[in-house]
């Protein structure tokens, strides 16, 4: 790393993160003028930027989500959201904690089987009506939820972008992710819960009367558009279909989602600037500069020569890579995303895998899956679906700042990542 290149983008790098965190300028100005200064500053180019797999932007995240988001402001149309909001109050006897538990088990279930921003993305809008409706702050139940996510989506292969390129790298199945790491998932999601009890503990707050009006509704009367319904949830349910037929049908995410999108819309005749007005295209703007100052961190070396570090300092212990991948992992996701920092840790944990030998090698890709993965919640960047609910929360007026998602987010990602280093022992080296 002795190219100026390199400390140059560490620099802008830094600089963008600390406006971010500080909230000093809002954090698409801060991401986009980071991305700018990259390339101004050439640690990464246009070609590079803009159309490398694996040091650019990546397409695929973007156009996932922007066809999900029309999707889902079709969707909104229905009253489908409202009926859900209803719903699960009621289920739920209108008890703020009980309703938390319900939405935090329904993201983490629903994450296991799609990506965990389409799950963020279809969760959301209900979670804003139920807070409206029972006069609660919106943001724990939020952050909730994306903690949820997060932890869900390591659940299976197509839970979380990064396990895709890891089982892509590693030659592992969908039964392989499910039989190592779902029994795990399901213990994070109870921990969470009983996390979730105490970390908001001061936003369940009883309201008798506005929680009678909720039970005395009919949830039915909340539909006013049964044929969009019937429309909208069909194209969805082909939608997820084909997301978790990907390794037959061969059609990437984003792929389907625009399908999806475009079908809908032209089927249900809405009209086209009404369904764009429903893309939070800050959102994607950011995810854009976040991609391209990750880039040039990948492109100037920076990001290899942290990952050979940890890798050179594991001593060849089997048990010391395994957990120095597992903590390194979960550190580094929570500063970049952790879809750029795996596509550049895959070929070095590779190497590892392969100079531990078997049975090990296999355990550090569990380590990185799990590293990344839950990670991300450590703070309001580190993964998807951190920064696609922060930017429904703000347009929804009921901002989440860096400050606050981070503030909850470090000791749930410490529990949740000391629970899978106790997990991975256990189950790989000591009962092995």
């Amino acid at each position: 790393m002795n190219d100026w290149h390199a400390w140059a983008a560490l620099a802008v790098f830094a600089a963008a993160y600390v406006l971010i965190i500080t909230e000093w300028v809002h954090r698409v100005a801060a991401a986009l003028g980071g991305a700018a200064a990259m390339l101004a500053l050439r640690a990464t180019d246009d070609e590079a930027a803009f159309f490398s797999t694996d040091s650019g932007i990546d397409w695929n995240v973007i156009f996932l989500l922007m066809g999900m988001m029309m999707i889902v402001g079709v969707l909104k149309r229905t009253g489908l959201f409202e009926y859900l909001a209803v719903w699960s109050v009621k289920r739920a006897r209108a008890k703020p904690f009980r309703v938390m538990a319900m939405l935090v088990v329904i993201t983490a279930a629903a994450s296991a089987l799609l990506d965990n921003v389409t799950t963020v993305l279809l969760v959301a809008p209900v979670t804003l009506l139920v807070c409206q409706r029972l006069g609660l702050k919106a943001a724990p139940f939020l952050i909730a939820e994306v903690f949820a996510s997060n932890i869900g989506g390591t659940a299976t292969l197509v839970g979380d972008p990064p396990n895709i390129i890891i089982a892509s790298r590693a030659g592992l199945n969908f039964n392989d992710f499910l039989v190592h790491l779902a029994p795990l998932a399901v213990v994070l999601t109870a921990v969470l819960l009983v996390m979730c009890r105490f970390l908001f503990r001061a936003h369940f707050t009883y309201d008798e009367r506005r929680a009678a009006e909720v039970m005395a509704l009919n949830e039915r009367e909340a539909i006013h558009d049964r044929r969009l319904l019937a429309q909208g949830l069909a194209v969805l349910a082909l939608v997820i279909a084909g997301f978790v037929l990907h390794p037959v049908v061969h059609y990437a995410p984003s792929v389907v989602a625009l399908l999806g999108a475009g079908i809908l819309v032209a089927i249900s005749k809405a009209e086209v600037k009404d369904v764009l007005a429903e893309v939070e295209w800050p959102t994607l703007a950011f995810f854009a500069g976040l991609f391209v100052m990750v880039g040039a961190l990948i492109e100037t070396g920076v990001i290899e020569t942290v990952s050979e570090a940890l890798a050179d300092a594991t001593g060849g212990s089997p048990l010391g890579a395994v957990m120095l991948l597992l903590v390194a992992s979960a550190i580094l996701s929570g500063v970049v995303d952790n879809i750029p920092y795996v596509a550049t840790m895959a070929p070095i944990t590779a190497d590892l895998a392969h100079t531990v030998g078997q049975p090990y090698g296999t355990v550090l890709w569990w380590a990185l899956a799990l590293g990344a993965d839950l990670g991300g919640n450590a703070t309001a960047i580190g993964a998807s679906a951190n920064v696609v609910v922060l930017g429904i929360a703000e347009r929804n007026r009921q901002p989440i700042s860096f400050w606050t998602f981070t503030r909850y987010g470090l000791p749930v990602t410490a529990v949740t990542v000391a629970v899978s280093a106790l997990y991975l022992w256990l189950r790989h080296f000591a009962l092995a």
